[in-house]
């Protein structure tokens, strides 16, 4: 079994124009959807989409929540390269080749501020999005996490988060769909969890209490305890933000 490699893209859009995000996320699951019919594959740079392929997919494509830090607006992206790097992620290097002019032309210039881009890797454990996606979960919420870790340290945090923070988590209804290694580099992770708004706060709160800061609800003190068991593997900042997912992408609660 190949290792699954994927990419999470995060869009600013700046001056604070509150349409930017929606005509982003409108133009990019359109015509995502169509390249979904495509013939197994098929791939082609056109001028003003990029690449059209079903083997890059767009399985998630969220607008960031504004409250829980970071700056306004954003959309993160993540994408699923079926076939791996031999694959989905060779057809994204393939536009590179020769620096053709349709690279440079795009149906949304000016409408982004800036872009940045993970490459991925699924860590050992990782669940297969393509298993996700044909299970038919999806989450009204999902919290996204990007830490710093100590060079080399990448895969050993990704094995405690599967091992020891994941089923503390289960029990406040949050579900780990995926836990990646940043390529190209060894000081970041990412991992990502579907859940909802009610388990969200529950777990916020058994953290208030497990520090004596909320004393109507039941503590979990392993939510302090993982925070000191992950400063083990950790180097550098750790953040995490809430996304709610774009109706019509795939990790979205369908109607």
């Amino acid at each position: 079994m190949r290792r699954g490699v994927h990419l999470l893209e995060e869009v600013e859009f700046h001056p604070m124009n509150s349409r930017r995000p929606l005509e982003y996320l409108r133009w990019l699951t359109e015509y995502k959807r169509e390249d979904d019919r495509l013939a197994e594959g098929a791939h082609e740079l056109t001028e003003g989409m990029s690449i059209r392929s079903r083997e890059i997919d767009l399985v998630g494509a969220f607008y960031a929540v504004g409250i829980t830090g970071h700056p306004q607006f954003k959309v993160v992206t993540l994408w699923d390269c079926h076939g791996g790097w031999d694959g989905g992620w060779r057809q994204m290097l393939e536009i590179y080749d020769d620096v053709k002019e349709n690279l440079f032309l795009s149906d949304i210039d000016d409408l982004r501020f800036s872009a940045f881009s993970r490459p991925l890797g699924a860590a050992p454990g990782s669940p297969a999005l393509t298993d996700v996606l044909a299970e038919g979960y999806a989450a009204p919420l999902y919290l996204f996490e990007s830490a710093e870790v100590r060079p080399g340290a990448a895969l050993d945090y990704l094995d405690a988060v599967r091992e020891e923070r994941a089923p503390m988590l289960a029990d406040h209804g949050h579900r780990l769909i995926g836990s990646y290694e940043v390529q190209f580099c060894d000081t970041e992770v990412v991992t990502l969890w579907g859940t909802d708004i009610d388990a969200h706060l529950g777990l916020q709160r058994a953290r208030d209490a497990a520090l004596g800061m909320d004393d109507e609800v039941e503590p979990d003190h392993r939510l302090v305890s993982w925070r000191k068991r992950a400063r083990q593997f950790l180097s550098g900042p750790w953040r995490e933000n809430l996304l709610s997912p774009y109706p019509g992408s795939k990790l979205a609660p369908r109607d």
